[in-house]
């Protein structure tokens, strides 16, 4: 039997992997992880489309089911059920926000474009290239041009959703935090950390200092990892 009741499937290096992990950490439920790549073996037995995360549920109401539960909304969606407090949710009337769906709004905004502006386009890439070593760092930038002027309009209007100050809503720490950090991490691990904005780098100073991010660094690009 595990020795806690959850069981995360996915590399430290998985931005969504991260989410989730720092969201286990914040609300303290003990689990397991079991650090495997995308569209390994592993991974594909837990996933039918081998992708991370895969949060295995190893016993619900004292029977054992290891029930494997897939994609970032569900999971976190269970966890919110399983565990409210301390919340990751904000409220009508939270920061500038007037319909608590704004906040999922706003997760799915960097779930959907995010994703692929910070790290297909930008940081997958730029890490390709210096690692192989063959290009100068001009010759890197404009290999990564397109992608750096996509991530320059997604980082654009992703800050132009936040509260003015504070986290992303403002005074309450929410799972829109907990979606936008990982990526942000990745890229301030890289030059093209230049993109980010004072408010930005205000808010990640902010998230940097809780224990939940302390707890997942290791195995990311910013502690010297490399992707899959």
């Amino acid at each position: 039997m595990p020795s806690s009741s959850f069981t995360v499937i996915g590399t430290p290096f998985s931005t969504f992997t991260r989410t989730i992990t720092l969201a286990l950490h914040y609300k303290g439920l003990p689990f397991n992880q079991v650090r495997v790549l995308p569209h390994s073996d592993t991974a594909y037995d837990h996933h039918p489309f081998g992708f991370l995360p895969t949060l295995v549920i190893h016993e619900i109401e004292g029977k054992t089911v290891d029930l494997k539960l897939r994609e970032s909304m569900a999971i976190v969606r269970y966890l919110d059920r399983v565990a409210p407090q301390p919340s990751l949710c904000v409220l009508a009337g939270d920061g500038h926000i007037l319909i608590e769906e704004q906040m999922w709004e706003f997760v799915s905004f960097v779930a959907a474009y995010g994703f692929p502006a910070v790290e297909n386009g930008v940081v997958k890439p730029r890490v390709a290239l210096t690692d192989e070593g063959k290009l100068s760092d001009a010759q890197i930038r404009q290999q990564i041009s397109g992608g750096v002027e996509k991530l320059r309009k997604f980082l654009s209007i992703i800050e132009s959703a936040m509260s003015p100050d504070g986290y992303v809503f403002g005074d309450k720490l929410s799972w829109a935090d907990f979606f936008l950090y990982p990526l942000l991490a990745d890229l301030n691990a890289i030059p093209e950390r230049e993109l980010l904005s004072e408010r930005l780098l205000t808010w990640m100073a902010l998230i940097d200092g809780l224990d939940a991010v302390k707890d997942t660094v290791a195995g990311t690009l910013s502690a010297g990892a490399r992707p899959p």
